[in-house]
């Protein structure tokens, strides 16, 4: 990170949209008698919801889950907004929505509104950086001239809002339904004649291990047997009407010349996550749902990881890889699988969906990557890491914006691809 040593923020004349990608919204103040209110801002907040509403006429799952995802977004920067007030920041707008303003008015100095795409929604926190000009009276309650614990606290607090939305989610959903977790790979069909049915595996018997690795689900079943070689005997431990029964499989070579595994190991069955489910009293709901969220999000971090990878992007593109831990998606695809999953599970399902959905959110936002909320605080930290004497050091933001737009292509590329993937081959 390149940097100058300041005394103070430098005051600077950046273009606006610049201002506005460091920013992560508008930084456009408008007077009173520009404020849009009366019928039109009426007109303009009723065609959205009436956008959004459109969706229960296609299925009520998606309604019901994209309003839940409006309302993670709104405390995400409810978050941001209380904290900065909290810690003295001044903040001047917050928005529902981004684009043209529909609807707004103002209280304090506070204008809140609703925006015409509702894609996300934007608090606007004076001096994020010291490109962002203020009135010199302003100065004390900007983002940057805070305490680094204070700053710290602001830029994470829609990641910590995510975060307790999410515990709040899974304890009604262990309370309700208890906790479901993975715990092997159930067999649907088998191959006649395959090396599986050779060694006598059965529909509906549960692999747990192989040669002592632990099976979680569908996918572990497959990764586990193809780190093998054709001819090679795996031992499988699987359960079998309650009973545990250990089969020796000797693995077949696939033969399929127009399959991408062709002449990869396989043992010629069709198999599904098996789950099981652990009730649990209201004290045990609450404590398993804070400390889930530890390995939730580990998962969530190693996901994001594969997914941002060009090579799974691009790869999944060209329809040479079907992983679809590796495939990148949008909420359009994420909507679309609710549909599934409140069909088969109901609204407990969606919830479950939802708190998922809040964990990623909630760690991908923090990647030290601008204009994330995690590239401000990986620039708080740098400037904390720089201070010397009690002496404030200000990161020249305006050199990191060629990063920035890097950053913001790949997950422009990222979402395109995943949406033209959502379409064309949506996933359930």
């Amino acid at each position: 990170m390149t940097t100058d040593e300041l005394p103070s923020p430098p005051t600077q004349q950046p273009g606006r949209f610049t201002s506005e990608v460091m920013a992560g919204g508008s930084v456009v103040e408008k007077a009173d008698d520009e404020l849009v209110g009366g019928v039109r801002g009426a007109l303009g907040v009723v065609a959205v919801v009436a956008l959004i509403g459109l969706l229960g006429l296609f299925s009520i799952w998606w309604l019901v889950f994209v309003v839940g995802v409006l309302i993670a977004i709104f405390l995400h920067e409810l978050g941001h907004f209380t904290t900065a007030r909290w810690t003295g920041m001044k903040a001047t707008q917050f928005f529902i929505g981004f684009g043209p303003r529909l609807w707004s008015f103002r209280r304090g100095e506070t204008e809140y509104g609703v925006r015409a795409l509702p894609l996300g929604a934007f608090v606007r926190i004076i001096g994020m950086n010291n490109m962002d000009e203020v009135e010199p009276g302003d100065e004390d309650r900007t983002y940057r001239s805070k305490s680094y614990p204070k700053r710290m606290l602001v830029i994470s607090a829609g990641s910590i809002m995510h975060m307790l939305i999410a515990v709040l989610l899974l304890f009604v959903v262990y309370v309700a339904e208890g906790e479901t977790f993975p715990n092997g790979a159930e067999i649907g069909g088998v191959e006649a004649a395959g090396p599986a049915a050779v060694a006598g595996l059965l529909p509906g018997d549960v692999v747990q291990t192989i040669d002592g690795s632990s099976v979680d689900g569908s996918s572990d079943l497959g990764r586990i047997v193809q780190s093998n070689d054709p001819q090679e005997s795996v031992e499988m431990v699987v359960l079998r009407d309650g009973e545990v029964v250990t089969l020796n499989v000797v693995l077949g070579a696939n033969v399929d010349e127009e399959s991408p595994l062709f002449g990869k190991p396989y043992i010629g069955v069709s198999s599904s996550t098996y789950f099981e489910t652990i009730e649990h009293s209201v004290p045990a709901a609450a404590a398993n749902a804070v400390t889930d969220i530890v390995p939730t999000s580990w998962e969530m971090t190693k996901g994001a990881v594969k997914v941002l990878n060009p090579v799974n992007i691009f790869t999944h593109v060209a329809g040479t890889n079907d992983d679809l831990e590796t495939r990148p998606t949008t909420l359009v695809g994420v909507t679309g699988l609710s549909d599934d999953v409140g069909e088969s599970q109901g609204i407990i399902g969606i919830l479950f969906l939802l708190a998922v959905l809040n964990v990623f959110v909630g760690v991908f936002n923090m990647f030290p990557l601008l204009p994330l909320d995690g590239g401000h605080a990986a620039i708080a930290t740098y400037e904390r890491v720089r201070e010397r004497g009690g002496q404030r050091y200000y990161a020249d933001v305006a050199k990191l914006m060629p990063f920035a737009m890097a950053v913001m292509t790949v997950l422009l590329f990222l979402f395109m691809s995943g949406l033209y993937l959502d379409i064309t081959d949506p996933v359930g």
